[in-house]
This record gives C-alpha cells, structure tokens and sequence, in this order.
C-alpha cells in the first residue's frame, strides 16, 4: 500500500503543534511498519529532523506560500506518485485531486467568535484560508481525525457530520520530557534567575496572554516573594504592548522574555520552572501541558473545552477568565508543599496514558481499514 503523508512544516527551525504532532507520529510509524509505502511531502527547510528509511521516502516541494505549496505542488506530486491514500496533517487539503483523503483536522477554532483580534498577519491569514478550504475538502474525506473527544463532538455538531467520518486520535508527548536534576545550564541562556514560573504565550487570542499576565499582577500583588514570569513565544514589543493595555507596564522587570525556545530546551525549562501555566480560552487538546506534567512540574491550567480532558480531574483547573482564580492556584502551589507534592504525583502518573506510538498504532489501523492491505505487512 502507499500512503502520502504531507507534512509541509516539519524541517522549519520554529516549528509549533502541529508540527511535532505530524513529526513524531510519522517517525512511530517508520518504526512499527517496515512494509507499506510512505511519501511524506515536506516544504523546504534547515532542521532536517526526520530521515528516510527503506520504505519512507523524503519528497521536498519548492513554493513562495503555503496555500501555492497545498493547491498547487503538492496535487501535482502526489498525481505522480499514485498513492493509494493521501493524509493532509494540519486542517487543510488540496481542494482538487482525485486520491481517497484523510484529513486531521486539529480544531475549528477558526469558525467560531475570536476572544480579540490576531495582531499576526500570518495568522489572521491562516484563519481566513481555513475558512474558505476546510468547508470545501471535509466532504471527499473518507474520514477525518482530530485529537480529542471534545474536538471530535465539537466539529461533528458545528458541520453536521456523520459519526462514522470523524474519529479522535489522542495527541502524546516524547520520552525526553522527564524529570531532570541539573537543567540551570540551559535555563540560563533564557533568564539569570535560578527560580521562575512558565508561561508559553502568544498574540493569538485563545493562548489568553492578557488575562494571564493580569493574573500574574495578582499573583505579584499578593505573594510574599514573587516569582519572575518566563514567557515563551513574545516578543518584547508584543508583551509591552500587552502590559500598557492591562495597566500593568510595570511588570516589564519581572518578564522574561527570550522569545522562540526551541523544541530540545524545552525539558529542562520546564523542569527548571516552579509552575507552568496553561491558561488558554481554547485548546482542542494541549501538548505542553503533558510534557511540563512530565517534566514533574505543577501545572495551572484551564476549565474550558478540550483541557480537562487531558488534564484529568486530578489536575488544578481554574476559570482562565479569572485573574484571581489562576493567582490563587499559584499561591497555593507556592505555600502548600502538600498541595505542591500531589499534583506532581498526579502528573507524573496522568501522562502514562498518552504516547506518540499509542497514536501511531491507531493511525496505522485507520490506514489499513481505508486501503488495500499488504498480506505480508509486518509490525515491530
């Protein structure tokens, strides 16, 4: 059987989500299947992150934009290679091409109200260009996965599906998320201060950055010796200017604000980090909040749609509309050391229940229903 996969994003050095959700389940699926055909299209890039095995081939497709790349590129290469399955890995597809399609389709945040405006061009761009070639691919699917049985109930409702089409496939995290004892010489490079709380943030409107940097001014307020805040994925600009919109330009002092941290340092940041923050308005599922679980740090994370899910009801759940309520979650953590040990305890435990081969044996078996099967097909 041949399979195309498009992983248009995976060599980029700043890769997000979706990314290492196609990157690591595909590397699951060179290991556990020696016999069916793999073509995995890839846009160009520097991080060559994923290499080729005897029946995974590498096809790496040159275009100015990502929509050029998915309409017109990739229909182009797969009518070539004649796969007998094309799985499209982040929302979208070619809306032309005759091949059976497979779509995981991680949310549709970009159908419903946004909480604020994107400040990023690129992303308010992607929402738009969602929105005009999800509605259109969705009926050619011979099934569409997304990552959470609170995405996979949401989509079904909002679009009318048929229940046999759509099906959840749990995201997982990788081995090297794990406790650790000497992370200071990566943290460093990041912030001088031995403690801090973690915040991964962004402009887009779902990650709440307003909400949680008021929620920090609370934690400020009120602790007896705060913490400074290590805030991922802002850049200085965007934070001051969140700061001036809150009130609260002050805090710029207690920001740490590095930027982009790539994917390897993020074991000992989190390891390194007192608390992690997860404060989202909107997740359909929420990967870094299983490796700062696994990672043995305390997590502070949202209520709402997909987290509890994942998280589980051990977990500290706080309405991320609250200031009050996400600070008096990390003043508990602060000044409870019992508080502090079991929710440890529950993370470190919760997260045996996800994995990228978990993932990955579940996206083989979807395959193999779909298509022809190799009678001699072999599973490690």
């Amino acid at each position: 059987m041949k399979i195309a996969i498009e992983a248009q994003r995976i060599f980029r050095p700043n890769k997000h989500g979706m990314d290492f959700v196609a990157l690591e389940t595909i590397r699951c699926l060179q290991r556990l299947d020696t016999e069916n055909e793999y073509f995995v299209f890839v846009g160009d890039g520097p991080d060559r992150c994923l290499e080729e095995t005897p029946n995974v081939h590498i096809v790496t497709l040159r275009c100015p934009s990502y929509p050029l790349w998915e309409q017109w590129a990739l229909p182009r290469a797969v009518a070539r290679v004649k796969p007998d399955l094309l799985h499209c890995t982040s929302n979208t597809a070619p809306v032309w091409g005759s091949t059976p399609l497979v779509v995981t389709l991680h949310d549709i945040i970009f159908l419903e109200k946004q909480a604020g405006r994107n400040s990023s061009l690129y992303q308010s761009l992607g929402r738009q260009y969602r929105r005009l070639v999800v509605p259109r691919i969705l009926p050619k699917c011979r099934r569409i996965i997304t990552v959470s049985q609170f995405e996979c109930d949401r989509i079904r409702t909002a679009l009318g599906l048929d229940p046999e089409r759509i099906m959840a496939i749990h995201n997982g995290y990788t081995p090297r998320f794990r406790p650790m004892d000497d992370t200071a010489e990566v943290t460093k490079r990041y912030l001088p201060d031995a403690e801090y709380l973690f915040f991964l943030g962004n402009t887009d409107p779902k990650k709440n950055t307003p909400g949680t940097l008021r929620a920090y001014a609370e934690y400020v307020r009120r602790s007896e010796h705060p913490l400074p805040l290590l805030v991922a994925d802002l850049t200085v600009q965007a934070a001051e200017s969140i700061l001036q919109q809150i009130g609260r330009p002050e805090l710029t002092e207690r920001l740490r604000l590095p930027g982009y941290i790539p994917n390897g340092d993020l074991p000992a940041v989190y390891n390194g980090a007192s608390a992690f923050l997860y404060t989202s308005l909107r997740e359909s599922f929420g990967i870094p909040l299983l490796e700062a679980m696994a990672c043995g740090t305390p997590v502070v994370t949202s209520n709402t749609s997909a987290i509890p899910e994942i998280a589980g009801p051990g977990a500290i759940l706080v309405d991320p509309t609250s200031p009050q309520a996400i600070a008096d979650a990390l003043l508990r953590l602060e000044t409870d050391d019992a508080c502090r040990a079991e929710t440890i305890a529950y993370g470190l435990e919760r997260v045996k229940l996800f994995s990228w081969e978990q993932a990955a044996r579940k996206l083989l078996a979807l395959y193999r229903e779909l298509g022809p099967i190799n009678s001699n097909t072999t599973e490690r």
